[in-house]
């Protein structure tokens, strides 16, 4: 029975299926070779077809099951009939079987706010770096990311014709986060991890001031923080706006209930109430471990230039 199961628990299992069914879909656009490219704001600013049916059907599968949430995504859609291939209505019942904690047994659908970011690092998609891309979804509760689904749709494509593709990463605070292996950086490296994409003299100013022993650039916020919890960077660095609450929300859960931590550049946490701004106008900070390090070495030029 559904009705034993909190509403939170309810949410983070459907939205599972639901990110698995968005995986399946940004893979078929890929394999039929139409990507409809659409320029938004300017030539980094992209949304392909993958974009707006998967953001289609997370949106549509969520109302339907739970028709008191606040849903927002980040492509700006015409209202339109959905598919009904695009609905997905399974959960995935292994979340069921784990306990809600008990800080939010008693959450309404009302209460929560769902962050979807139908394709996180659209530009690499378009550009073949497929294991750049995530489907993001972030539940936030009282301002607060406290759920997360990450859904890597060519997780293992390099790993030859037989590798099954794909991969979905969840977490619930209070509860930790399932689907990898937590790995970190050997002690006393640096490895900063930050934009491909949108770089700027603040953004470099701001890594080189971490005195890196090397600088990953790579696409996708959702990307930066799996490479946080596998080992492979110390820290995520973005000092500039350009960054939504749609990147981070899913991430941060996912980061924070490991033990790490995600801010602003001046060491704000993000708020994920329906009323935000969606900018974080005041980049990204975020490290699995060693947080005060990194927080430590941002330059005061960087803060004055980045008002929340």
């Amino acid at each position: 029975m559904a009705s034993s199961h909190t509403v939170l628990m309810r949410l983070v299992a459907s939205a599972y299926s639901i990110a698995q069914k968005a995986g399946v879909i940004v893979r078929r656009v890929i394999a039929e070779g139409d990507l409809g490219i659409v320029e938004k704001t300017c030539a980094t600013d992209l949304q392909t077809k993958a974009d707006r049916l998967v953001q289609m059907s997370i949106c549509s599968s969520l109302a339907r099951k739970f028709p008191k949430l606040t849903i927002i995504g980040e492509e700006d859609l015409p209202p339109e009939e959905v598919d009904q291939e695009l609905i997905e209505d399974g959960q995935w019942e292994e979340i069921l079987k784990q306990p809600c904690p008990s800080q939010y047994s008693n959450i309404k659908e009302e209460d929560l706010v769902v962050w979807v970011d139908p394709l996180d690092g659209t530009k690499e998609y378009t550009e073949g770096l497929l294991d750049n891309v995530t489907v993001l979804i972030g539940i936030a509760y009282e301002g607060k990311a406290i759920a997360g689904i990450i859904n890597q749709p060519y997780y293992n494509y390099q790993a030859g014709p037989d590798a099954v593709l794909g991969r979905t990463i969840w977490g619930i605070l209070g509860l930790g986060a399932f689907g990898f292996q937590l790995k970190e950086v050997p002690a006393g490296k640096h490895i900063i991890t930050t934009t491909r994409s949108h770089s700027n003299k603040l953004v470099t100013d701001c890594v080189t001031a971490m005195n890196p022993d090397d600088v990953l650039r790579v696409g996708g916020a959702g990307n930066k923080i799996i490479q946080l919890i596998e080992g492979k960077a110390s820290a995520y660095v973005f000092a500039s706006p350009g960054c939504k609450k749609w990147d981070t929300c899913a991430p941060e859960v996912i980061l924070h209930a490991v033990g790490g931590k995600l801010t602003d550049i001046h060491g704000n946490a993000l708020q994920y109430n329906k009323e935000v701004k969606h900018m974080n106008s005041a980049g990204v900070l975020a490290t699995l471990r060693n947080y005060d390090y990194y927080a430590s070495r941002v330059p005061e030029s960087v803060k004055k230039a980045l008002v929340p």
